[in-house]
């Protein structure tokens, strides 16, 4: 294995993923980037620097080509918000992606998901699927999909860190959807850490501070 940090795109079958492998022999706690709708591998890059440098990045492309260019998380549908359903073949396709022949330098019990907007939608979807091989969760201006109650499992979900932050002006995701995800994970037994500012759809400076802390290596 190398020794030397490794920063590059890699395809694996129908995945085109962004990653980042510290210098050393791991294995690396490992970090999942899920980017919104519209976006791609690149898009979530931006909160690398705000994630421990001694911890694996992966940033795969959405499996879903959005019709105003960029990528997502699961095809249109004419509803208002799409429901946990919707998310589940990209939860199951990435769960199957997340594997040690795949990464052997990731350490997957320790495997934390960053999701902005749609992609935090489909990082709630894979807490509520399997909750059991996620260590913690972080989703950005995002929204719990419809239909999570049906979901939910106290064990896999109890004592979870979950990291909730969103713009009260965001005109894209509605502030109240993020408090209605705070009360539900919540009621759910996780530790909720919640970070609201005067912003648009975007993380403002001090939820960007909150994230740093927030995945900050310490017992938990």
């Amino acid at each position: 294995m190398s020794l030397m940090e490794i920063l590059d795109t890699i395809q694996i079958e129908d995945w085109v993923i962004r990653r980042r492998i510290p210098a050393g022999e791991g294995p690396f706690p490992l970090f999942v980037l899920l980017h919104g709708w519209t976006g791609d591998e690149n898009a979530m890059w931006i909160f690398a620097s705000r994630l421990p440098a001694g911890a694996m990045l992966l940033a795969p492309r959405g499996l879903y080509v959005s019709p105003l260019g960029g990528f997502g998380w699961h095809p249109r549908r004419p509803k208002a918000w799409p429901d946990v359903e919707d998310f589940r073949p990209a939860s199951e396709a990435l769960y199957t992606l997340l594997t040690s022949s795949n990464f052997p330098q990731a350490d997957f019990s320790q495997t934390q998901l960053v999701g902005f907007s749609q992609g935090a939608a489909l990082a709630y979807t894979m807490l509520l699927l399997d909750g059991k091989q996620i260590a913690s969760i972080a989703a950005l201006a995002g929204f719990l999909p419809d239909g999570a109650s049906a979901f939910v499992r106290g064990e896999s979900i109890a004592g979870k860190p979950v990291f909730i932050a969103h713009g009260s002006e965001d005109d894209q995701v509605p502030v109240h959807r993020a408090r209605q995800a705070v009360e539900f994970f919540q009621d759910a037994g996780a530790r909720v850490t919640y970070c609201e500012d005067e912003v648009g759809h975007k993380l403002s400076l001090n939820c960007f501070r909150g994230l740093e802390a927030f995945f900050k290596p310490r017992k938990r």
